[in-house]
Order: structure tokens, then C-alpha cells, then sequence
């Protein structure tokens, strides 16, 4: 018995830490037929006896997630539940603070934009989701200003995100602007510093339920939207306050991405 509870006190002190990924690959499992992978990352479950081996009626061997693979998802799915809440409420707050500056404002748009290549490479095309989209409200298309915010509530999002040259770089090529705004962790503390932010990019938290610059975003010369950036606009529906949730700051439009836009 008492070798029998060292194994296991082992066991428990060896177990390997579980990522996104082995979620993910949990929940692959269950909506499958539980074929094995037969990779690391299987290796990990079965280890922390998330996953076990069981074989069907033509002997083939598979896997199935077990009960505490099912606890395990069920953790994982209400902590994805959370952020992306936290991040809804983020997006709606920008949107107010847009559409009290004046400005025309979307969300959800797919926008077609051009990314500039290696220097072998000729430039290409690439989509992109800007949390919000939004320009002024103006007749004359010199002075449209179009702004991009993206929205980020979690650490590990964002250090992936400013990875991807590409995404931010489709993100300048739609707006004159683009903008990192950043939530708060658990203890109130924003989840970066300007400093982990590309320069190219504005940076401004929400703290205290009101925005702070922390870094004024570069204003590229933007003298006209792109045709693709028209068309998607013409497609969608601009947000109105009455559109969103109660999500209203409190006090003055605190978001000011820039005097010169009024």
C-alpha cells in the first residue's frame, strides 16, 4: 500500500502542465471517434489521466476523455466564457466612446486589405477582423480618418497577437490609425506595458472604468478608404448606442484617440 502511495504521490509531482492546446485537443477527442494522435500532447493527457486507452469491438486501439477530462473541458470552457465576456465588454465600451466622439462605427467587418511582402515578394492580399472599425462622420473622404482599436482582456492573447506582423500590418493598411486597447488582470493591473507594444501602434488601457493613453498611435496619411474597405462598409450596418448592451462610461468620452479628429 505504501508503494502503492508513493507511485502515486510521483505521479501527481511529474505531471506535465496543461495548455490551450491540450484543451483543445480534448475537445477534438470527444466530438470523434477516438482515434489516437499518438503525439506529445496525447502523451500529456493520458499522463494526467485525462484521456485513456480503450480499443472498439475490431480490436483497434483508441482513446476516450475520461470524467476528469470532462472536468477538465468544463473548467476550460467557462474560463474561455469569461474572457470572451470581458472582452464583449471592452468592445462595447469603445464603441460608446466612438460613437460619442461622433464617429461612424463597426464591428464584426471582414476587410480586404494589402500586406506589403519580403523585398523579393510583391505585396498580397490578406482579410482581416478589426474588433472596431470607425470613421468620422464627414462628406469629404480626405477627412474620413479611419481608425482601427483592437481589443485585448488576456495576456497570453496579446503576446501571440503582436507576433503576427501580418494581422497588424493589414490593420494600418485599413486604418490611418490602429490601436492596442488594453484590460486589466485579476489584481487591476494592466495585462502589458506600452513598451511590449509595437511602436506603430497606439497603446491605452481601461483602469478604474475610464480610458488612459499610455502611448498616442502614429497617424499615417490616409486620403481615401480603399475600395474593398467600401464595399464592406456598404454591406454592414453602423453601431448605434441603442445597439449595445448598458455598457455606458462614465464622465466624458475619456477614449481620445486624437484633438485633430474633432
Amino acid at each position: 500500500m505504501q508503494e502503492i502511495a508513493m507511485a502515486k504521490q510521483t505521479q501527481m509531482q511529474e505531471a506535465p502542465t496543461l495548455k490551450r492546446l491540450h484543451a483543445k485537443r480534448l475537445r477534438e477527442v470527444y466530438r470523434s471517434a477516438g482515434w489516437p494522435y499518438q503525439d506529445v500532447v496525447e502523451i500529456d493527457l493520458l499522463a494526467a489521466g485525462l484521456l485513456e486507452r480503450t480499443t472498439n469491438g475490431n480490436a483497434h486501439d483508441l482513446v476516450r476523455v475520461t470524467d476528469a477530462g470532462i472536468a477538465h473541458l468544463a473548467t476550460a470552457t467557462q474560463g474561455n466564457r469569461q474572457a470572451r465576456s470581458a472582452h464583449e465588454a471592452l468592445v462595447d465600451k469603445v464603441v460608446q466612446a466612438m460613437l460619442r466622439d461622433g464617429r461612424l462605427v463597426w464591428t464584426g467587418l471582414n476587410l480586404r486589405a494589402k500586406v506589403q511582402g519580403e523585398p523579393e515578394e510583391s505585396s498580397r492580399w490578406k482579410m482581416c477582423q478589426p474588433d472596431v472599425f470607425s470613421i468620422r462622420n464627414s462628406s469629404r473622404r480626405e477627412y474620413l480618418e479611419p481608425i482601427v482599436h483592437e481589443i485585448k482582456v488576456s495576456r497570453a492573447d496579446l503576446l501571440g497577437d503582436i507576433k503576427r506582423v501580418d494581422k497588424r500590418a493589414a490593420y494600418l493598411d485599413v486604418g490611418g490609425q490602429c490601436w492596442y486597447v488594453l484590460g486589466c488582470d485579476r489584481s487591476g493591473h494592466p495585462i502589458a506595458k506600452a513598451n511590449e507594444i509595437p511602436l506603430e501602434c497606439g497603446v491605452m488601457v481601461f483602469q478604474n472604468n475610464q480610458f488612459e493613453v499610455l502611448r498616442m498611435a502614429p497617424k499615417r496619411p490616409c486620403t481615401e478608404l480603399p475600395f474593398g474597405v467600401w464595399m464592406a462598409l456598404a454591406k454592414a450596418t453602423p453601431l448605434k448606442a441603442s445597439d449595445l448592451a448598458e455598457t455606458e462610461i462614465s464622465g466624458q468620452s475619456d477614449l481620445a484617440v486624437d484633438d485633430s479628429t474633432k
